[in-house]
């Protein structure tokens, strides 16, 4: 059903949590299935050097918060926002169709949290 890359990171999710003093905060919610992401940053020398998130959800919304965190920690605010939805699920392997709203709650999330910055 989920491949082996989402169950892992659903089981050991990486980056889980509340930056401290974040430079940002984003949280989005799926008004049909009602999962919620929150991704809070912090931005040093114009890279996002800390990110994590806290998901309330599906396995595949959980593993989706988790592995956008690796995708985009160390990145400038340029590189994070060209990070895409087909970059997350190489990440992750295959999401079930029906699981495919979890990869645009991740997405909405990012665009939502680089807009902090940018404004």
């Amino acid at each position: 059903m989920y491949s082996p890359q989402v169950l892992d990171h659903f089981e050991h999710p990486r980056n889980a949590g509340i930056v401290d003093s974040p430079d940002a905060s984003a949280q989005v919610e799926n008004p049909a299935c009602g999962d919620i992401l929150k991704l809070t940053a912090k931005l040093t020398a114009g890279r996002l050097t800390e990110v994590k998130f806290l998901a309330k959800g599906c396995v595949p919304a959980i593993a989706c918060g988790s592995a956008l965190t690796q995708l985009i920690i160390g990145k400038r605010l340029k590189e994070a926002a060209a990070v895409s939805r087909e970059d997350l699920l190489r990440e992750l392997g295959v999401l079930p169709e029906a699981s495919n709203h979890a990869g645009h709650l991740a997405m909405d999330a990012l665009a939502t949290l680089l807009r902090q910055f940018t404004g």
